[in-house]
């Protein structure tokens, strides 16, 4: 026999897996216990993590960038003096804490600006090899951490000069709320910078003051155990392709006070993609961020529950496998056995007939030919009365059913979960918090840009020529990918240099006196920043932002949707597919974003919300341009939501688990009953109406076996049958005997 062929094979394997997905049910669904922190609140402190290590990374790229394509502007020109090159640069950027242009060759300090800078942990003749230019992060006599960011300024016989500046590792930008810590830790597990947590001398009591060094042990804890933890490859914490964060990161649970428990995401700085290594990436820097949360009192779904759906699939599974095998097994296996003994000559017994119509109608045709084999006076063409029995088809269609019983209540009525659904609180604050980091994202990569032509607008004077303006340009271009066009317009809107692609916005006009405004009059939109060249009056650099730039800030995993938003709550940018200038299709979210606009005192501030949506829990929050710079004029609002339905919440993971289960009997039955009714039932349907022809008369249709099983063997038990009846005619015509046995028709 074959062996997935065959009656048993299908039927065997259909009680195993009946009896593995009972098993499955009784454990999964009779011993889910709800943890005291959920397992969604921790995986949105490792994606809070997340969003800390893409921001402080991003930040120290674009401070490295930006100063060495400063320097890399000045030194295509005339000699500019030192003290010149810083005041341009504070000008343009209010990022460094200090700057410092140093002679290389004699270390003579030639300008400074800002706090005093560490030069001595710069070694001057290790600058010409290749990290020798790097940026490095040094410790003050304080304690505090400096990063150190150098480039070089040259130009033609004059001294090589350094120019330097410090940052430190603060997090730009970054929403903690009221109760949320987050570190940048060392390789070694070092707490390099801490926010949220304050000094023991800002706090007023002895309570306050034991908070705070109960925050900072756990911090400390948190990060050696971070640190240790994000030296793993990213390989090996992650199933490749799964997408999210390209680095390593996870969470962690700290110690219980007073029935909150301490909870802290990681995150190690990683490239934009897998596998891109940034001057940010080579410092091994890592981002923990705390929060201590209240505990929900553990629960545990009821257990009898579990074991009653298991006992009721075991019961269905035993009277769907007692049916098959009562119906179709037995009755097979009986006309194989019987089908063998006619063909081995053992006539004298008359065949058995089996239950089920084309196990029946087989029996029967196989009695007929038993006889006709004996030299029996039936006249040929003789029918036997048949009896209207149940076919196969219509046992497994009743085996079906049966299943069906079982899955379908499991994927729409048990365990759904309803209205009373527990959220944690946290993960709406969380959202909240989570989205207006990411609006201030936004809004920094937009000031940035336009910080960007202040620069390049700054190298161009009265007496630059177009050829001078467009190498500026195409400078700009190629370091800055986030501009789709550049270009210089004078006071009468004529391009006198162009970079890139074509413009998007019309021309004709003078530049626009908004720093950075949005052009809507394009099939999308169009996001146009322009900075003022001094000294060449009504002249101006203009930069056109790609709208795939802006859509690319939005990829975070764990917000759910996302949309920017203008003054007329239509959609700028999305991180999915949208189509441009159209409205919010929610009436909540747009209330939301109305909301989100009213000023707070001096601001308005971000929102949140937890609202019912078609039978489910929505989480949705938002959060307008409220900070500084050239965009806040701009009055834009982000805006994100998510289902709670996928999150890893007690109810509905026991109700994912439901439905689960119910998929796998779905899968099961089809995959099973298919295989009998593709294997066996079809061609034994086939083969009872070839043994009546054969029965009738019809000795000319030869019987091919289709699979090497008991169909199969039946098949060729009935093909030698056939030919000796074949001979037994062709013996009777030679010998000229009037045929009294049934002969075929021909």
């Amino acid at each position: 026999m074959s062996l997935l062929g065959g009656i048993r094979p299908p039927i065997t394997v259909l009680s195993v897996l009946l009896l593995a997905l009972a098993g499955f049910t009784a454990f999964s669904l009779g011993s889910v216990r709800e943890d005291r922190l959920p397992e969604a609140v921790l995986t949105s402190q490792q994606h809070f993590a997340e969003d800390g290590a893409i921001a402080l990374r991003a930040s120290l790229d674009e401070s490295v960038t930006d100063l060495n394509r400063a320097a890399a502007l000045f030194s295509t020109g005339k000699p500019v003096a030192p003290d010149a090159v810083l005041d341009r640069i504070g000008s343009v950027y209010q990022k460094w804490r200090g700057t410092a242009v140093v002679e290389i060759g004699s270390g003579r300090l030639l300008a400074a600006r800002g706090e005093n800078l560490p030069l001595t942990a710069i070694d001057r003749t290790e600058l010409s090899g290749e990290a020798g230019l790097a940026p490095r992060m040094v410790t003050l006599a304080n304690g505090e951490t400096r990063l150190l960011t150098l480039s070089l300024l040259a130009w033609q016989d004059q001294p090589q000069q350094l120019l330097v500046a410090s940052s430190s590792l603060r997090f730009p930008g970054i929403s903690l709320g009221g109760f949320r810590s987050i570190a940048v830790v060392g390789q070694g597990g070092t707490v390099l910078s801490t926010d949220g947590i304050p000094e023991p001398e800002m706090v007023l009591t002895d309570l306050q003051r034991a908070d705070v060094k109960r925050d900072t042990k756990q911090l400390a804890s948190f990060a050696k155990s971070a640190a240790r933890k994000a030296r793993a490859n990213p390989l090996t914490v992650k199933e490749p392709g799964s997408g999210g964060f390209p680095g390593v990161s996870g969470s962690l649970t700290g110690g219980e006070w007073g029935g909150e428990r301490a909870a802290a995401g990681y995150a190690r700085l990683s490239g934009p993609e897998p596998g891109v290594a940034t001057h940010a990436t080579s410092l091994e820097l890592t981002v923990v961020a705390m929060v201590n949360i209240a505990q929900n009192p553990a629960r545990t779904s009821d257990a009898v529950a579990g074991l009653v759906l298991a006992g009721a699939l075991l019961l269905v599974g035993a009277l769907v496998v007692a049916l098959l095998v009562a119906t179709v097994q037995r009755p097979l296996i009986t006309l194989f056995l019987e089908s063998r003994r006619l063909t081995r000559g053992d006539l004298a017994r008359p065949v058995t007939v089996p239950r089920g119509s084309e196990a029946a109608r087989i029996a029967a045709a196989l009695e007929r030919l038993r006889v006709h084999l004996r030299g029996g006076d039936s006249a040929p063409g003789f029918r036997a009365r048949r009896r209207r029995r149940t076919g196969a088809r219509t046992l497994l269609a009743v085996c079906g059913v049966l299943l069906l019983a079982w899955c379908v209540p499991l994927g729409l009525v048990v365990n759904r979960a309803g209205e009373d659904v527990v959220v944690p609180q946290q993960l709406v604050n969380d959202q909240r918090e989570r989205t207006d980091t990411l609006n201030d994202r936004i809004r920094r990569a937009l000031n940035e840009g336009q910080a960007d032509l202040l620069s390049v607008a700054s190298l161009m004077g009265q007496d630059t020529s177009p050829e001078q303006m467009a190498a500026f340009l195409e400078r700009t271009a190629q370091e800055h990918l986030r501009y789709g066009s550049l270009y210089v317009l004078d006071h009468t809107g004529k391009a006198l240099a162009q970079a890139g692609g074509d413009p998007r916005a019309p021309l004709g006009k003078g530049p626009r006196k908004e720093p950075v405004a949005l052009y809507d009059g394009a099939k999308e939109p169009v996001i146009v920043a322009t900075a003022e060249i001094p000294g060449r009056e009504g002249a101006a650099v203009v930069g056109e932002f790609r709208i795939d730039f802006l859509n690319s800030l939005l990829k975070r995993p764990g917000l759910g949707e996302i949309r920017v938003v203008d003054s007329k709550h239509r959609v700028i940018g999305s991180n999915s597919g949208y189509r441009a200038f159209e409205e919010l299709d929610d009436e909540r979210l747009d209330a939301l974003v109305t909301g989100s606009a009213l000023k707070v005192g001096m601001a308005p501030r971000p929102g949140s919300i937890l609202y019912r949506s078609g039978g489910d829990h929505v989480i949705a929050a938002a959060a307008p341009f409220a900070g500084g710079g050239a965009a806040k004029e701009l009055d834009w609002t982000v805006v994100s939501w998510q289902s709670a339905k996928g999150l890893a919440i007690h109810e509905y993971s026991l109700q994912n688990r439901t439905v689960l289960a119910g998929l796998l009997g779905l899968a099961v039955g089809a995959a099973c009953l298919g295989w009998l009714r593709i294997i066996v039932v079809a061609p034994l349907r086939e083969l009872a109406s070839r043994a009546e022809a054969l029965a009738d008369g019809d000795l000319r249709t030869v019987l091919y076996p289709r699979h090497h099983d008991e169909v199969g063997a039946v098949t060729r038990s009935l093909e030698i049958i056939r030919q000796q009846l074949q001979q037994r005619q062709q013996q009777r015509k030679q010998a000229g005997a009037a045929p009294s046995a049934p002969v075929g028709r021909n």
